[in-house]
């Protein structure tokens, strides 16, 4: 099965996957820089936003490479890896007391 654009099934799953865990990644990694990893930092709701913002700006990115038709199911799946890629990423980042300068 493939979708207009011509990707099989298998293509855009592993397309999405990969692209839902490195915009996680990502995400934790500028979480850390921007906001910062001590105790107050991580407690403030602009790590949420930085995921929420790396969540929204995946979706520009599937229709670019011709990824569309996002059902209910595929929109929780990206938000899902998403966040818990970055939860992993900034966590290690903030309890290893790791310092990164914006």
């Amino acid at each position: 099965m493939s979708d207009e654009s011509g990707i099989s099934g298998h293509a855009r799953g592993v397309v999405v996957t990969t692209i839902c865990c490195l915009a996680g990644i990502a995400a934790g990694v500028v979480s850390a820089a921007y906001v910062g990893t001590t105790v107050e930092a991580a407690q403030s709701t602009t790590v949420v936003l930085v995921l929420g913002a790396f969540v929204l700006a995946q979706y520009p990115l599937y229709k670019i490479i011709g990824v569309s038709d996002f059902g209910v199911k595929d929109n929780l799946y990206v938000a899902f890896l998403t966040f818990t890629l970055w939860f992993i990423s900034y966590t290690v980042l903030a309890t290893s007391g790791v310092q990164l300068v914006a």
